[in-house]
């Protein structure tokens, strides 16, 4: 078994994903290593000379050169100061889906919410962790993605608080809501693999393809809503950059009146919908 010390592992890890044009090359290598020898960044920030066996740290080292998500490698992501398990079934919670919950919870707090593409349930979860008076239904068309929306509920504390059922949209559902959030899948299919390689390889492509102009899920969820929504409810749905003028439209058609949330980048990420 070859041995390496510390500082030997983190230089070597930097460099290695520096090469492979990976951001911040020494922050991953840290978090690599620590995760490979199940120890805290800083205690081994505290013995650079100390002896280590390199071998799991070398594997995970390949699998980041080789663009895998972080999040998956290390099984997990913060979101909404909470963490979620993360698994290649769902998509990755990212910060700017944070605008999702900000403004969900902007409306008046409801009783019953529903997140359409529930993933991670990174979402539905965040609204219940603020709004302890709420019950929550998560749906998703991926098997392994509502079971792990499942175990994240369970793990946060939220296990009696919410259902994850496996079905399409909406369409294993009669109950109606006072909220429903949904991150629908809105790239357009032909520009996917233009994405960074993190996603477009690693990302589950039903999680992240929205047809030929991206809007194929928005239409489908709308059409559902008004038989979905309680009468004074309301719904907060992601947006792509620059397609809250298309969205909003389908939106009115059905009824809707619309107004938008931006991002901390004041990008209009999330679209609010209620009955006109």
């Amino acid at each position: 078994m070859n041995e390496t010390t510390v500082d030997r592992a983190l230089r070597h890890g930097a460099a290695t994903l520096r090469d492979a044009g990976i951001d911040s090359p020494a922050r991953e290598a840290r978090l690599l290593l620590s995760h490979a020898l199940a120890q805290p960044a800083e205690a081994l920030l505290r013995t650079p000379s100390a002896c280590i066996d390199p071998s799991r740290f070398e594997a995970l080292l390949v699998r980041r050169a080789a663009h895998e998500p972080m999040a998956l490698i290390l099984g997990r992501q913060g979101f909404w100061s909470m963490e979620f398990l993360v698994s290649p079934a769902t998509l990755i919670p990212r910060p700017d889906s944070e605008a999702i919950v900000e403004a969900a919870l902007a409306l008046p707090p409801p009783r019953q919410v529903l997140d359409l593409g529930t993933g991670t349930g990174c979402l539905l979860l965040s609204v219940l962790h603020e709004r302890p008076d709420a019950f929550g239904v998560g749906v998703d068309l991926a098997p392994g993605a509502a079971r792990l929306a499942r175990t994240n509920a369970e793990n946060l504390g939220l296990g009696s608080r919410a259902a994850f059922l496996c079905g399409d949209w909406a369409a294993s559902l009669n109950g109606r809501f006072d909220l429903v959030v949904s991150n629908p899948p809105y790239i357009e299919a032909s520009t996917i693999q233009t994405l960074m390689p993190e996603v477009w390889r690693y990302e589950p492509r039903r999680a992240l393809d929205g047809g030929a102009d991206g809007l194929d899920a928005y239409r489908g969820i709308l059409l559902a809503l008004p038989a979905l929504l309680a009468t004074d409810g309301g719904a907060v749905l992601e947006l792509g950059i620059g397609q809250g003028p298309d969205v909003a439209a389908l939106a009115r058609s059905v009824g809707f009146t619309t107004r938008f949330h931006p991002d901390l980048a004041g990008i209009e990420r999330a679209i609010v919908l209620q009955r006109d």
